[in-house]
């Protein structure tokens, strides 16, 4: 059973809020806003206008200066918001402007005078006023509003509209607490604006006993016996002492809220104003958000020739709009086909320049022209062999290939033929010297093993070797001839740039002859 209980009251909640919500999203909603600088008066006015219109607007809504109509608008529609209060000010007026969602129309107002919640309720003695009173919407009344004319139909119409309504044989006795009056004065044209709070009090009841069914108990020290307080109602104040009359008695079909307010019975409705107050008067009203033709206008009249006109004028903006909107599309269209092609040629080009790229690269013979180079530079090897050795290179002693040339060929230049002394031919020089030997060593194994490449672009005989002998006129820096040579001021010994310091080649005739002759003479 306890399951059961639990199980239907679930049920019994969740239908409870699902009607709630199709309720909520049935009535209109009101956004009540400013736009421009409306100063702090205004700006209250707003606040209280948004008191007047709970729980169906947004209390705490948040306007920055950057926000513009269509904003209001584009966010209308997803919150379920029907209505739209816009305030705004003027050097010389207020203005108020109330538009029905989304497609209008717009009605205009100049706020010719308005009160504020704060200022009526200090002028009053007794207020009531409290939180309680705000949980459901206000009761609507409208006075004076039945008289000819289109344009107070339309006002009735969008005022009655702005407030939920109220099904008579359904509604709840206890929700309204709150009522709206709006009335219509025919000689100045103008519309009153008040807001009251709502009480329920019994009739045909003495004042000693109202007393008694407060919450309050009422002081009866001066009293010998209650029937005094009952009887005579002493020490009662003026608002207490009122007298209810026949225009608001009226006979309840249910149960109020209050002590003594039962069904069927004799109670009187108590109006207490609660603010704000305002008096309106109808300036315009517009087609749609404000942009449409003016439909009626209490300043200015127009014979039907001159409405004809201006709505061919309008026409004639549309036209021309549409046309311009057109114009623009194939602007558009044109300038994307273009880039399309753009885009294709673009493609088209760097194929066609790649496809180029590798047929040049398939067509280039890289073997003929490393074999043109190569053999230029086995015949300055060639060369260079016959300048340094003074004989003819054997054959395939220079294979051909792509060899740079000798770094110390382009730093120090071709090396030059030693002077021959008397008696000794190039046979003898390259058979019996020690560079001879060396060389003709050296050029057997170039047979063998080819020119090889170092990184730095320079070109060996093979694989160097360190001579097997001392070189000719060889001196440390600083020592004299041992064989009685001096040296000169400009002589400097001539030295590699791979071995600084190691003995190497004199530059000076002088002592190349006397180091040879000194050499010749030991042997």
């Amino acid at each position: 059973m306890g399951k059961s209980k639990t199980r239907n009251q679930k049920k019994d909640r969740l239908q409870a809020n699902h009607e709630a919500e199709e309720t909520y999203s049935a009535v209109p909603h009101t956004l009540v806003f400013h736009r421009g600088q409306v100063g702090k008066n205004v700006g209250q006015l707003i606040i209280d206008i948004r008191k007047v219109m709970e729980p169906y607007t947004a209390v705490s809504l948040k306007v920055r200066k950057k926000n513009v109509l269509k904003d209001f608008v584009a966010i209308a529609g997803p919150l379920g918001v029907t209505h739209f209060n816009i305030f705004s000010k003027t050097p010389t007026s207020i203005n108020m402007r109330v538009a029905r969602l989304p497609k209008g129309p717009m009605l205009h107002f100049q706020v010719t005078k308005y009160c504020l919640i704060k200022d009526v309720v200090s002028s009053l003695k007794k207020h009531r006023m409290h939180e309680e009173q705000f949980k459901y919407h206000p009761l609507l009344i409208l006075n004076n509003f039945g008289q000819d004319g289109m344009h107070i139909k339309l006002m009735a119409t969008m005022f009655q509209n702005m407030f939920p309504s109220i099904n008579v044989h359904k509604i709840s006795l206890n929700t309204i607490k709150r009522c709206v009056l709006l009335s219509y004065n025919s000689e100045s044209e103008e519309i009153e604006f008040r807001h009251y709070s709502l009480k329920v009090v019994p009739v045909g009841v003495s004042r000693g006993v109202k007393k008694l069914m407060q919450e309050r108990f009422p002081d009866m020290n001066k009293f010998e016996d209650i029937s005094e307080l009952l009887m005579k109602g002493a020490n009662l104040s003026e608002s207490e002492a009122e007298q209810d009359e026949e225009h608001n008695v009226t006979e309840l079909p249910q149960v109020y809220s209050g002590r003594g307010n039962m069904a069927s019975q004799q109670s009187a409705v108590r109006l207490t104003e609660i603010g704000p107050r305002m008096t309106l008067r109808l300036m315009k009203i517009q087609e749609g958000m404000g942009e449409g033709n003016v439909i009626y206008h209490s300043m200015i009249s127009k014979t039907e020739e001159e409405i004809q006109e201006i709505l061919k004028r309008k026409e004639a903006k549309i036209k021309e709009k549409e046309e311009r909107r057109k114009k623009q599309e194939q602007n558009i269209a044109q300038k994307t086909e273009k880039k399309e092609e753009h885009r294709k040629k673009s493609l088209e080009g760097i194929k066609k320049k790649r496809a180029e790229a590798e047929e040049d690269s398939e067509v280039e013979d890289p073997g003929a022209q490393d074999g043109q180079g190569a053999d230029a530079e086995s015949d300055d090897e060639a060369e260079y062999y016959r300048q340094a050795v003074g004989e003819e290179p054997e054959e395939g002693m220079f294979p051909s290939g792509k060899k740079k040339r000798r770094s110390s060929e382009k730093s120090h230049g071709p090396a030059k033929k030693r002077k021959l002394s008397p008696g000794q031919s190039l046979k003898d020089r390259g058979s019996k010297s020690p560079g001879g030997q060396h060389r003709n060593q050296t050029g057997k194994k170039q047979q063998k093993e080819g020119w090889k490449k170092s990184r730095d672009g320079e070109k060996s005989f093979g694989k160097k070797m360190k001579p097997t002998g001392k070189a000719f006129g060889a001196k440390r820096a600083g020592e004299q001839d041992r064989f009685g040579g001096k040296r000169r001021n400009g002589d400097r010994p001539f030295k590699s740039k791979s071995q600084k310091g190691k003995m190497g080649f004199n530059k000076s005739a002088g002592g190349r002859k006397q180091g040879f002759k000194q050499r010749k003479g030991k042997g």
